[in-house]
């Protein structure tokens, strides 16, 4: 099917990044930034939550829920953003990276010592590097 002029009678114009008056398609924004941010929110509150130990919520349990929430959707977007350029191996060593210092970051956060965080660290990243790169070179 030839692409014709958008609003041609009965047809269907190339897909574009804007609506149909000119603003911005709201679908691919939120393809773009919803998944980091709400990805990113829940992160926040998980580490701020690991952080308050059952305990009232103060204002620095409130600020490293924000930081350590923009710090994850930033770095989630980045490694989504810059994944697909990279060799299969790469690719899912990137992801295992990600999700190693993520998940150990909350680990330690529950008063763990600093070792047995960074051992299940390596656990979660290990585990994350074999599915990723299982899933990478099936698929191409």
């Amino acid at each position: 099917m030839a692409h014709t002029a958008p609003g041609a009678p009965g047809t269907r114009g190339a897909p574009s990044a804007h609506g149909a008056h000119g603003l911005p398609d709201v679908r691919a924004l939120a393809g773009t930034w919803a998944g980091p941010v709400v990805l990113g929110i829940v992160y926040g509150i998980w580490a701020a939550a690991n952080a308050r130990d059952g305990g009232a919520p103060t204002g620095g349990n409130i600020l490293l829920g924000f930081v350590a929430g923009a710090a994850f959707a930033v770095l989630y977007a980045a490694v989504r953003r810059a994944a697909p350029a990279l060799p299969r191996e790469l690719r899912a060593a990137a992801w295992a990276t990600f999700a190693g210092i993520a998940f150990g970051f909350l680990y330690s956060l529950g008063g763990a010592s600093v070792l047995r965080s960074a051992g299940m660290a390596a656990v979660v990243a290990a585990a994350v590097f074999a599915v990723t790169f299982y899933r990478y070179y099936t698929r191409e």
